[in-house]
């Protein structure tokens, strides 16, 4: 039986693993130019992180993503993903990335037990997207997206993050781009972590609804009850296979479901995306190492500071100091 329920009868069946702050991008939803990140001292091991996803899918947990940061500059990522990989009773196993390391990872974490990809592509514009990420390059991005798919996932997501005024003019060119190369795509409405660095949020801000009826001059979105245990919800196209995914914490508020749990790169037990509420699961996997059923207990005592929701707002006010990079996805 699943032992991770918090105090709200929510059963967790998802854990999203940071394992890394840093990040080759530094897009401007998600970091500040100029970063302080963690001395390699207070990140989790890939040993560490190996024990706590074993843990999780003790606990019942079926769903894993890796995030960052990005994940693809850690140091031994495809050592962690194979060990994941090959352990028993994950239903999926899955990444986000920015994309940029696709081309020479791909085949190694596919061969390694990856399942999914997620990838950030804000833009179709060059020069956007360097502004936007402020030192990406898209080719490397687009590439990426290929040689995943020759790698053979199941399936791959793009995720966007629209921002008026800054990309809201592409939506429908990302939805043609996901159709002609075969992918999903998910448009996602901006958080309020951390200080918004070179745009108002209050300003930028474009509703999930806004998007979809942007779509919709163009193509019939059908409601469907797909899930892959995230928060997106999915709609089709008559004449493609391509779903598209809309994430909707300030408009269609997903907090009655949530299913999640998040683990940052230091080892902080987040127990909501929107909230403070933590527990530091590295102190016990350092003060107590080997002991897996104390790490078990610790985890499921944390589920009772889940709190029932996130209380983000569309003012440009900030919820959450810490940026989204340090969150971890």
């Amino acid at each position: 039986m699943n032992k991770l329920v918090d105090g709200f009868g929510r059963t967790i069946r998802y854990l999203r693993l940071s394992v890394t702050d840093r990040c080759d991008f530094r897009c401007v939803y998600c970091m500040a130019e100029e970063m302080t990140f963690l001395p390699r001292a207070q990140t989790l091991t890939l040993e560490e992180m190996t024990t706590l996803c074993g843990a999780f899918i003790d606990l019942g947990v079926e769903k894993i993503r890796l995030t960052g940061g990005e994940p693809l500059v850690r140091r031994g990522i495809e050592t962690l993903v194979s060990k994941v990989g090959a352990m028993e009773g994950l239903a999926d196993f899955a990444m986000t990335t920015n994309g940029a390391g696709l081309s020479r990872y791909a085949h190694a974490l596919r061969e390694g037990g990856l399942k999914r990809l997620n990838i950030s592509l804000d833009t179709l514009d060059p020069n956007r997207f360097r502004a936007l990420t402020r030192s990406g390059d898209l080719m490397k991005v687009i590439d990426g997206i290929r040689a995943a798919r020759e790698a053979g996932f199941e399936r791959l997501k793009l995720n966007a993050v629209i921002l008026k005024g800054r990309n809201d003019d592409e939506i429908l060119d990302l939805v043609e781009f996901a159709r002609q190369e075969r992918v999903d795509i998910s448009f996602i409405e901006e958080m309020p972590l951390g200080e918004a660095i070179g745009h108002d949020r209050a300003a930028t801000f474009c509703s999930s609804d806004t998007v979809r009826g942007i779509i919709e001059s163009r193509h019939t979105l059908v409601p469907t009850t797909e899930t892959t245990l995230g928060p997106s919800r999915y709609f089709r196209m008559a004449d493609s296979d391509s779903r598209v995914g809309f994430i909707s914490p300030h408009s269609h508020n997903f907090c009655d479901a949530c299913n999640r749990v998040r683990v940052t790169a230091e080892g902080r037990l987040l127990l909501c995306l929107g909230n403070e509420h933590s527990v530091d699961l590295r102190a016990v996997l350092r003060r107590h190492p080997g002991d897996g059923e104390r790490l078990k207990e610790t985890i499921v005592a944390a589920m009772a500071k889940k709190p029932e929701r996130h209380h983000f707002t569309t003012d440009g006010d900030v919820q959450v100091v810490r940026f989204m990079s340090m969150t971890g996805g």
